[in-house]
């Protein structure tokens, strides 16, 4: 990767249909604005549907002409997730990327209505089960992308298979970190499974570095507290840079599945997409099996790879 890539040097993605998980402020807003600035059909998966008709109306105001619409998901409700898969379905038979963006960070131990730990449930079970779901539209779609969002945090995170929902000592941070390399390692694994089966599809994982958004207002939805939010203005970049590595995973023709794209700056807190290596030590493909086959068990969602499969041209 040469440059700085900004966004401006984006592929067209004019004939595209983008599903975003909670794109209805910070990462995944910045996200929508972008593409939909660039012609995209958008579809903005949100929980709060008044709040998404809020950020389609600032899409609006900037792109009258955008092509966008909201569809109500809850990542914490396994059957909100069915809900919108079977009415996607109905609507399209096809979809371009899916970007995985929505997450919950560190709030105080409860559970999602499916009885999972909130944030392993929400940002990694609850995108699990969502991507195998809209898998056959992926799948018939040649060259179709899977974005999954992942984190700093997910460096020192672990799986604790033994107490995944985290009711022998739930610490927040701990968790945070587990549900982010859940996260790394689910796209790694799709992106072997796409390998696999042949198909044209890739899967891409990325991460904001430090980026200033709602995220730590510990899945209230409720805004930072003034000093709060004085620091961590002081400490990230903005939302729209934050979301770069993410646009950067969506659309750079030179990418082939696998990679881990994040900021370029120190430590890697800061700045403009690159590919970030660390998920080759991070990735392990005996933890990720396991992962893989108990997010099946636990969601009761089985990818079916043998269907609709767009193979890769030779």
């Amino acid at each position: 990767m040469t440059g700085k890539w900004n966004g401006e040097e984006m592929a067209d993605v004019s004939k595209k249909t983008i599903v975003i998980t909670g794109a209805n402020s910070g990462l995944g807003f910045e996200t929508a604005f972008a593409l939909a600035g660039k012609g995209a059909e958008i579809i903005l998966a949100v929980r709060n549907a008044s709040r998404g008709e809020r950020a389609v109306d600032r899409i609006f105001s900037v792109y009258p002409n955008a092509n966008i619409r909201v569809m109500p998901l809850d990542l914490s409700d396994l059957c909100s997730i069915r809900h919108f898969a079977d009415s996607y379905k109905e609507n399209y038979d096809s979809l371009s990327v899916l970007i995985n963006n929505a997450g919950v960070m560190i709030p105080p131990f409860s559970k999602t209505k499916d009885g999972f730990e909130l944030q392993f449930g929400t940002n990694h079970l609850g995108h699990f089960a969502l991507t195998g779901l809209l898998l056959p539209c992926i799948l018939s779609t040649p060259n179709s992308r899977v974005v999954t969002l992942s984190s700093l945090a997910a460096i020192n995170g672990t799986i604790d298979f033994d107490n995944l929902n985290g009711e022998n000592g739930y610490k927040p941070m701990r968790y945070y970190g587990q549900s982010k390399l859940a996260n790394l390692l689910f796209a790694r694994e799709l992106q072997n499974k796409f390998t696999q089966h042949g198909a044209s599809s890739i899967s891409v994982a990325c991460h904001p570095g430090l980026s200033h958004t709602n995220l730590m207002s510990r899945g209230s939805g409720k805004p930072l507290n003034r000093f709060v939010h004085f620091l961590s203005k002081s400490i990230t970049q903005p939302a729209s840079m934050g979301a770069l590595p993410t646009l950067y995973a969506a659309t750079e023709p030179s990418l082939t599945g696998g990679e881990y794209i994040g900021p370029d700056g120190k430590k890697n807190r800061k700045g403009y997409p690159k590919k970030d290596a660390i998920i080759d030590a991070l990735y392990n493909e005996a933890i990720s099996k396991r992962l893989w086959d108990i997010s099946e068990t636990m969601t009761e969602v089985h990818y079916p790879f043998t269907e609709s499969v767009t193979p890769r041209s030779s």
